[in-house]
């Protein structure tokens, strides 16, 4: 599920959540000043969701806690994102997986020809996907996919603006950034 915006709640709000909570525990570095790199308890934190809209909005949401509560993890490269497919494309005995729409099209025009039937299964989440897919898409360090988070420099003011705006509790200031910077085109 979603966890708590820490860009649009009270500081009280963030030190009750349970999630929020267990994460820090979890991972056993502490937050803002109480931050230690020697008590990580792992080399990377990936986060892992459903590759559709929800799960992008969970990744958001993860990713501006990790920005506002243990920076550190992000400037020393340790925060990633999974990046699983949304699609499952067979035919011809070929078995090929896509990130997206544009993935999906262009998969199917370079590996297939026009008048072969493509199967395309869309994953509606990572739990729909059987325990051998996940494991070859998503979790074998060797054929998974992985964005890493990073900041350009140590100067956090532009990145904390932009946060803000995204996430803050002010939708007009989201809407005039979304509309600003989206690429609203079809590819």
């Amino acid at each position: 599920g979603k966890i708590l915006n820490v860009a649009s709640s009270s500081s009280n709000k963030y030190y009750q959540n349970q999630q929020l909570k267990d994460l820090v525990q979890a991972l056993g570095c502490g937050t803002k000043d109480n931050y230690n790199e020697d008590n990580l308890r792992y080399e990377k934190i990936i986060i892992m969701t459903d590759a559709d809209v929800d799960g992008a909005h969970i990744a958001a949401l993860l990713i501006t806690f990790f920005f506002k509560e243990m920076p550190q993890l992000i400037v020393n490269k340790h925060l990633y994102i999974a990046m699983p497919p949304l699609y499952k494309l067979s035919a011809q005995n070929k078995l090929y997986y896509a990130n997206d729409d544009h993935d999906r099209d262009a998969i199917i025009k370079k590996n297939f020809k026009p008048n072969v039937k493509v199967e395309i299964s869309r994953f509606k989440g990572l739990g729909e996907m059987l325990p051998n897919q996940l494991r070859e898409t998503t979790m074998n360090v060797k054929s998974r996919k992985l964005l890493q988070i990073t900041v350009e420099d140590n100067d956090f003011s532009d990145y904390e603006i932009f946060i803000d705006k995204l996430m803050g509790s002010k939708a007009e200031t989201r809407y005039n950034l979304i509309t600003e910077y989206a690429d609203f085109t079809n590819h």
